[in-house]
């Protein structure tokens, strides 16, 4: 019983975090009424590009600013150069444009930082901690209830 309550506990911190990514595609949609396929793109390259940094030496905090404004950068020329030619499309080629601006970014990511594995240390254990007679990560917590706070506001 205590390994299904696990798997169960574990589902909704998963759960917790795929809220997150659906908030964003509905913040993105509300605001401009597309559906962006490319926003896991761009959330990959973000983490890639703030990973590269970390490993290259950069403070944390310095990597997150900087990786910070090479999305804003990123995202307005996205906004320039694919976005507003195609303003008052049909939605099924914005749809189309998105999808396959993810493929660019996919593809530019391995371009520039390759296609090995990178570990991010964020400082955060991942232990197994008791909490009501089962088992579960402390870094799954922590992950949620930032996620939780986030979705909150």
């Amino acid at each position: 019983m205590s390994y299904f309550l696990e798997t169960l506990v574990s589902g909704l911190f998963a759960g917790v975090m795929y809220s997150l990514v659906a908030i964003g595609f509905v913040l993105i949609y509300k605001a401009s009424g597309v559906f962006n396929f490319a926003q896991g793109a761009m959330l990959l390259f973000a983490a890639l590009t703030f990973v590269t940094l970390t490993e290259k030496g950069m403070p944390f905090a310095l990597a997150f600013i900087v990786t910070s404004l090479v999305m804003v950068a990123m995202a307005i020329l996205i906004e320039w150069l694919v976005l507003r030619p195609l303003r008052n499309r049909d939605p099924l080629t914005l749809f189309m444009a998105t999808l396959g601006l993810s493929y660019v970014i996919e593809g530019f990511a391995q371009l520039l930082m390759g296609m090995d594995v990178h570990l991010l240390d964020l400082g955060i254990p991942d232990v197994a901690v008791q909490v009501g007679g089962i088992y579960v990560s402390q870094f799954d917590i922590i992950a949620s209830l930032i996620a939780l706070t986030l979705v909150a506001a």
